[in-house]
């Protein structure tokens, strides 16, 4: 197993090098979108509305924080259960989304969009979200403020810590 420094500018160069098992830091720009987010997020789409963000080349973490406390950006930051995106991220990987930041398992029918359009799974340690907020550097809600903490927010962090739970091959750590 191999550990990178990443940015999420050059993700894009990097997923196919990343193998299940990496441990990888990652920085940059990183979005937050749950179910409620990601539902909206398609009816924009069959009415050829804009998404709130640029989804090409973008990574998205499948979480709704909680509102900062004292010093820090944003709250408790941990991952919501993967599967409930998995009738959504087959179709936001073929627009072009590269990773996707969650806990859990994913479906066959999203291991095989991973592959088919050369992307990448991380996990994040679920229970972990108060320690995950001290790598969050800033948070703003860029779509659908009405839903609170499953609004699309941007994220700007630092030196994330992920696992790559499963990799642009197809291989995964929940299959070992």
């Amino acid at each position: 197993m191999s550990e990178y420094y990443l940015n999420t500018a050059n993700i894009n160069e990097w997923v196919t090098t990343l193998r299940a098992g990496d441990r990888v830091y990652l920085s940059g720009v990183v979005y937050t979108a749950r179910d409620a987010a990601h539902k909206r997020m398609v009816q924009l789409l069959d009415s050829d509305d804009a998404l709130p963000f640029d989804i090409k080349g973008s990574v998205v973490y499948f979480a709704g924080p909680t509102p900062a406390k004292g010093d820090l950006a944003i709250g408790s930051i941990g991952p919501t259960t993967s599967s409930r995106m998995d009738c959504f991220s087959p179709l936001m990987l073929s627009l072009g989304q590269k990773a996707m930041i969650g806990k859990g398992n994913r479906s066959s029918a999203v291991v095989d969009s991973i592959v088919e359009n050369g992307a990448v799974y991380f996990a994040a340690v679920g229970g972990a979200g108060a320690l995950y907020s001290g790598c969050i550097k800033s948070c703003r809600v860029i779509g659908f403020e009405e839903l609170g903490c499953e609004s699309v927010k941007e994220l700007i962090v630092e030196d994330f810590p992920l696992l790559v739970a499963i990799d642009s091959q197809g291989n995964s750590l929940y299959n070992k």
